[in-house]
């Protein structure tokens, strides 16, 4: 069965086109350019490089966060588009989990953390001996020392991999110099579509993807439209100071 993969849950964007474990072609940018821009020309180029037509495609798969909110809408409405009507199957990929499956040949425990700003990071733990990846906590949003602490008191060597990676591992070094930290290149740092592809095949295996319909966006806090519906509708809430109506959500 051939894949589809996409990652556009943080500022890298990356495209894949697999076969079971076989990687056919692997796309990813990081100079600045939305998304949007992005996703359905490199899919194009994926496809072409790979001899692979939209119709040999027997799984969509995408990252559905946590990540950026644009991103991750931008690829989610991207695998809709691409699946609407084929009643092919799509794979809800954890942005988290793709991170540590491409850290899954290093032996010990992954932590993957994606920056959600604020001294908080989008993070999870998880455990590989080399071969076979062992989920051991949620996807969760926590401040970077309480995340910090968590891991000191496991006391294991840790590898970090996602956007916030150098700066929890800096982090770390000052507030818990015990904690033994396995420094990785940067470009293992990186999301990879060809971990979102091999993400996909298990959940694809374990009878857990969804229709097109059903796939949605995993945010873990409210959007911003959303924070800013709950400002307006709170009781303490009021006209600014200005006297003028808040302007309408923007995300």
């Amino acid at each position: 069965m051939k894949i589809l993969a996409f990652d556009s849950a943080a500022r890298v964007a990356a495209v894949a086109v697999t076969e079971e474990e076989q990687v056919l072609s692997l796309f990813l940018s990081d100079h600045g350019l939305t998304q949007s821009e992005l996703l359905l020309p490199m899919a194009e180029q994926a496809l072409r490089v790979s001899r692979t037509s939209l119709d040999d495609i027997g799984l969509f798969a995408v990252t559905v966060g946590p990540g950026s909110f644009t991103g991750v809408r931008i690829g989610v409405a991207t695998v809709k588009g691409l699946c609407f009507g084929t009643g092919k199957p799509c794979a809800p990929v954890s942005s988290l989990e793709a991170l540590a499956e491409g850290l899954r040949p290093l032996p010990g425990m992954l932590c993957p953390v994606m920056d959600a700003r604020r001294g908080n990071v989008y993070t999870a733990l998880f455990r590989t001996d080399g071969d076979t990846l062992l989920r051991l906590t949620d996807d969760d949003l926590l401040p970077v020392d309480s995340l910090i602490r968590t891991l000191s008191e496991r006391k294991m060597p840790v590898c970090f991999a996602g956007d916030a990676a150098l700066l929890v591992a800096e982090r770390a070094a000052r507030l818990a110099p015990e904690l033994p930290v396995t420094p990785l290149p940067r470009a293992l740092l990186r999301p990879s579509a060809a971990a979102v592809a091999t993400c996909a095949l298990r959940l694809f295996r374990a009878g857990r993807c969804v229709t097109d319909e059903a796939l949605q966006p995993v945010y873990l806090r409210p959007t911003q439209a959303e924070r800013e519906r709950l400002a307006r509708t709170s009781p303490d809430s009021g006209p600014d100071t200005a006297g003028r109506k808040p302007c309408p959500p923007t995300a």
